[in-house]
């Protein structure tokens, strides 16, 4: 079955250090490569907050800080599956949208591209992608 990493997940798997991304790592493991991939809409938001922390730095060391940070990023991404937010993706978020859903519009996206490619959206978020009719949602960093 293949997976969609949420925001949450994708800042994880770049934390080595930690016992959620261990987890997270393990479990990943045991799928196919071809079967995990993140969201265009993730990649948003994670290079969002590091332009947004880069344009608010003062200080050099914030500065250097805020590009290494951007590299880092640039670089796990490239060597991940990153699906398109596609047409049909987009339908799916209008339709939901004129229902009047109350779920935060980047999540509504991801939620929308995980139906149109049959995923499970791997996040720490499950309440706001249990909103979304049909979405499923797991927490594998439990």
């Amino acid at each position: 079955m293949p997976v969609i990493l949420d925001t949450d997940h994708l800042t994880i798997l770049q934390q080595h250090d930690s016992r959620e991304s261990e987890r997270l790592w393990i479990r990943l493991a045991a799928l196919p490569a071809d079967d995990i991939s993140t969201s265009i809409v993730s990649v948003q938001e994670r290079m969002q907050g590091w332009l947004a922390y880069l344009n608010n730095a003062k200080k050099a060391t914030e500065i250097l800080f805020a590009y290494a940070e951007l590299e880092r990023l640039w670089h796990f991404i490239a060597r991940m599956n990153v699906l398109s937010f596609t047409a049909e993706a987009q339908d799916r978020f209008d339709r939901f949208r004129k229902q009047k859903l109350r779920t935060r519009t980047l999540d509504l996206r991801i939620g929308c591209l995980a139906l149109t490619t049959d995923s499970i959206v791997l996040t720490k978020n499950l309440r706001d992608f249990e909103t979304i009719p049909g979405v499923r949602a797991e927490d594998w960093t439990l």
